[in-house]
Formats: structure tokens, C-alpha cells, sequence
């Protein structure tokens, strides 16, 4: 009997992880402005990709809005992020996983310019 339940939980388990991997990574813009460039690099690097806002329909990522992320594997990230008013910020240290909904909020932002 517990050699089906543990049976049963292991499928559950499995099932569920793949399920997470099919699912699109997404970044969740909880700052205060609409942003129209965001770019990942690996974390400690300034090898940014390409920018992300391309995946929305009208290219810019509103506040509260989500955006599908492509072209990058699970991991850690530093992001650049463009804002409709001019503003240039990076937010460091991201941790992405396969799946997974991330957020940015403005306590995250940092070396912001215009």
C-alpha cells in the first residue's frame, strides 16, 4: 500500500514539474510606469539580449501587465528596463525558473537615469 501512494505522489510530482516547464516564463511589471525596452543578461554580465518588449502586441509592457519571456534558459539575471517616460533602470540578481511568473517592482529598481 505505501509502495502506491509513494508510487502515485512520484507521477504527481513528475507531471507537475513538466507541466511548469511548458508553461512560458513571464515578467510581471509592477513598477509605475509602462515599459517599452526590457533586456536580460546573465547575472554580473552586460551580455543583454535581446529586448523582450517585442513579445507584447503593442511593445510596451504596461503596469500590472505581464510579458512573455523567450530566448533564455532558467537562471539568474540582471535586467535593463526602458520606461515610456525616458527613465533607464536596472534591477540586479533576478532568479528565473522554468515556468515561472517574476516581478519587478520600483524598491527593485537601481542606477536609474534618464
Amino acid at each position: 500500500m505505501h509502495k502506491a501512494a509513494f508510487a502515485i505522489l512520484a507521477l504527481i510530482v513528475t507531471v507537475a514539474n513538466a507541466l511548469a516547464a511548458e508553461r512560458p516564463m513571464r515578467f510581471w511589471n509592477l513598477t509605475r510606469h509602462a515599459i517599452s525596452e526590457f533586456q536580460l543578461a546573465p547575472a554580473g554580465t552586460a551580455k543583454w539580449g535581446e529586448n523582450q518588449c517585442k513579445n507584447d502586441k503593442d511593445g510596451t509592457v504596461d503596469s500590472d501587465e505581464r510579458l512573455r519571456i523567450t530566448g533564455i534558459a532558467p537562471g539568474r539575471y540582471d535586467a535593463r528596463l526602458k520606461d515610456v517616460s525616458g527613465r533607464l533602470c536596472f534591477a540586479r540578481n533576478i532568479d528565473i525558473k522554468a515556468g515561472d511568473i517574476f516581478s519587478i517592482e520600483e524598491r527593485d529598481l537601481a542606477d536609474c537615469n534618464r
